[in-house]
């Protein structure tokens, strides 16, 4: 018998506000200071709540966002607030 395995995506599993936040505290105490690390997890919770309706409340681009967030690049600090309040989550130090 074979063994499907598939890649695991978070966002399918980030169905409330709750998940989504939980999901960031956590990702970012795991982080060790990686903005690429937290920057990707926004992007799994942005997945989570839609692409182009963020586009639309941030005003960035949909390709933009994709990059931004994709884990390989630093977003500027500018981004990553844009997206935190259009995602509706809370950003406390």
């Amino acid at each position: 018998m074979a063994v499907k395995l598939r890649k695991w995506d978070s966002a399918i599993h980030l169905k409330t506000e709750e998940d989504m936040q939980a999901y960031l505290q956590a990702c970012i105490e795991a982080s060790n200071g990686d903005a690429a690390f937290i920057a990707k997890a926004l992007g799994n919770i942005a997945k989570a709540k839609g692409m182009t309706q963020l586009a639309k409340d941030t005003g960035l681009g949909r390709e933009s966002i994709y990059k931004a967030l994709s884990g390989d690049v630093n977003p500027s600090f500018d981004t990553v607030i844009k997206v935190v309040k259009a995602l509706n989550l809370p950003l406390a130090i």
